[in-house]
């Protein structure tokens, strides 16, 4: 098992060495990564997870789908007053990043692809239900780090979000058990198939705008990688495991939680200038190292499970 879920992230990432290929050698410039992430947004991911909700009515998977919404929503506000105690030493702006960071992982461009390669099309029905809290929780905690402040508008903007526009329209037809007619579900789930590449590809070609050493530097840049990608996903694991959370709902917890920083990191720190330098090392070095991690968070969960049972 943990030899197959290497070789799936290796994949992965071979996916993204491509893209970092592509923009080092002018295939891939800032306006094409730009146009390639607004499809990611606002087509291709909305509509996998459309088509992942392509099952009949399933009331255990309803009640599963109720308790990772719960949980979801429950530990991504729980980390921001957590993630106050991780950094209170670190100056302001530096802070606010580190903090977003740790509350925020990249489980949609990453999350999505690993727990499909793990799970198959239920795991991204999951981690769809998984991600409503996530994107309501960033629009409104999130921009409360950076700006002070609570904005109604922004509330709003994640409710209009296509991720969650796509979401409600794939819930509506999970439970009332809706078809689309056969040439639209399979245009559908063949744009929606192209979401695992086009993701990998946009973060590599990410990495390859940014100059190796200096992503390197700095005590926090390390300290806030250790945060993200080790110590988060083990408090999650070992706090769901002392309230009975098993099978399905603990993994895709846990593995999301696994995932390097949110890839809007770095825009959100550049709308409300923050410290940009440090996000983008943190995007960085988080999205290199979690090569490594993310199977080892993996083996550390079968293990506690079968310790457990």
């Amino acid at each position: 098992m943990e030899t197959n879920i290497f070789n799936e992230v290796t994949i992965l990432f071979l996916i993204m060495a491509a893209g970092f290929y592509a923009r080092k050698r002018g295939m891939i410039d800032g306006t094409v990564n730009r146009g390639l992430s607004e499809l990611l947004l606002n087509i291709t991911l909305p509509l996998m997870i459309m088509v992942s909700f392509n099952f009949d009515y399933n009331r255990e998977m309803l009640v599963t789908a109720g308790k990772l919404f719960l949980i979801s929503l429950a530990l991504h506000v729980g980390l921001f007053f957590a993630s106050e105690l991780f950094y209170r030493r670190h100056p302001g702006n530096a802070k606010n990043v580190l903090r977003f960071t740790a509350m925020f992982s990249n489980c949609a461009f990453m999350g999505y692809p690993v727990l499909q390669s793990l799970y198959g099309k239920i795991g991204v029905f999951y981690a769809s239900i998984f991600s409503v809290p996530f994107i309501i929780v960033l629009w409104t905690l999130g921009v409360k780090l950076f700006d002070g402040e609570r904005n109604g508008n922004a509330f709003k903007k994640a409710l209009l979000n296509p991720g969650i526009l796509a979401v409600a329209v794939g819930f509506i037809m999970f439970v009332f058990s809706l078809r689309l007619p056969a040439p639209i579900q399979r245009a559908c789930e063949l744009v929606g198939s192209t979401t695992t590449p086009l993701s990998m590809i946009v973060v590599g070609s990410m990495l390859a705008e940014m100059r190796f050493r200096e992503m390197l530097r700095g005590y926090s840049v390390y300290y806030g990688s250790l945060v993200r990608l080790l110590v988060i996903p083990m408090l999650v694991l070992g706090i769901l495991l002392l309230l009975g959370v098993k099978g399905t709902i603990l993994g895709i917890c846990v593995i999301s939680m696994a995932m390097p920083a949110s890839a809007n990191t770095a825009a959100f720190a550049e709308k409300y200038q923050s410290d940009t330098a440090l996000a983008s090392r943190c995007i960085f070095l988080t999205t290199i190292l979690s090569m490594f991690t993310i199977p080892i968070i993996i083996a550390i969960m079968q293990a506690a499970i079968k310790h457990n049972l």
